[in-house]
């Protein structure tokens, strides 16, 4: 039986993107640009963090992060803490307002999905419900 790993992996890659974009419609009545969002939800689902750590997680350069976090500050979303271990540091946090915005953000991802899994027959509903597990540990270990 000849390996097909290389196309199961080209067919979720290809799935997981378009499905992303998919999602990602509802994300324009957030009023907040993609690259903010993608930053707040570092924040919000993950914590307070340096603006190194967050320029890492989002694979670009410290400037283009501090731009994006000022321009998050000013719109409330994101603050500035001084760190408790290390005063001279500054850790970044998701305000109550940038958390609102993600919460409502997921909601509407949650229900458009929700609605076209609902479509689907009970059998391929238990089948995506085994792909998101199989999916979650490629993840876990990619």
């Amino acid at each position: 039986m000849p390996d097909d790993s290389r196309l199961v992996a080209d067919a979720i890659h290809r799935a997981a993107i378009r499905l992303l974009r998919t999602l990602r419609r509802s994300d324009a009545e957030t009023g907040v640009s993609a690259p903010r969002l993608s930053a707040l939800s570092v924040l919000v689902f993950g914590g307070a963090m340096s603006l190194k750590d967050l320029a890492a997680a989002e694979q670009v350069r410290a400037p283009s992060m501090s731009r994006l976090v000022a321009e998050l500050e000013a719109a409330g979303l994101v603050r500035k803490r001084a760190d408790a271990e290390d005063r001279r540091a500054v850790r970044i946090e998701a305000t109550a307002a940038g958390r609102k915005v993600m919460e409502e953000g997921r909601a509407r991802r949650l229900t458009a999905l929700t609605t076209a899994v609902r479509a689907l027959s009970a059998r391929d509903r238990a089948t995506l419900a085994r792909a998101a597990v199989l999916m979650r540990q490629i993840a876990d270990v990619a």
